[in-house]
């Protein structure tokens, strides 16, 4: 990766690149889409109802209404769309997309496997937090704010960094 940094060809390329899909998800979903909000909120609803049904299939008698997440008939966590996860999936993709390397064959397979792997743990982290609703609610908000950030965008970062080491293409061969 060191050799990435050096190479200002490669560093070029993938600063303009990863620029450019900025500026498309901006203008194209953020000013364009998301207003319109089909996409944030299906998936929000899709996440409340996995995450209902995780805790049912764990054990415990989760239900979703809309967006919201209750445990043993109390309401616990609402499904914002800031906490969709739909914003988590473009920053990946958008890694991999931008990083120089690995050809389509290649980027095409991890990004679904990583946007799969971040759904699920996005899941998991909801349903988490219902639980820490119902259990220790003074800790709620440094777990949603704290520990589920840390490891959330830790996943991530595990991602990118086992599509940088193993499956991207070495530098001398990119350039």
């Amino acid at each position: 990766m060191q050799a990435y940094a050096t190479n200002p060809r490669l560093l070029r390329r993938f600063l303009l690149t990863a620029t450019g899909l900025y500026l498309l998800w901006f203008f194209g979903y953020e000013q364009w889409l998301r207003p319109l909000g089909h996409l944030d909120q299906a998936l929000s609803l899709n996440i409340a109802a996995a995450s209902a049904a995780t805790l049912r299939l764990l054990g415990w008698a989760g239900a979703a209404a809309g967006r919201t997440v209750s445990v043993d008939g109390q309401e616990a966590v609402l499904v914002f769309d800031a906490c969709n996860g739909l914003v988590l999936y473009a920053l990946f993709v958008g890694f991999i997309v931008a990083f120089p390397g690995g050809g389509w064959r290649r980027k095409v397979p991890f990004m679904a496997g990583g946007v799969l792997l971040i759904y699920l743990l996005n899941i998991l982290r909801v349903g988490a937090l219902a639980l820490n609703h119902l259990y220790s609610r003074s800790t709620v908000d440094f777990n949603h704010h704290y520990t589920f950030t840390f490891v959330v965008y830790g996943c991530i970062f595990l991602l990118w960094m086992l599509w940088v080491r193993r499956y991207a293409v070495q530098p001398h061969a990119a350039a």
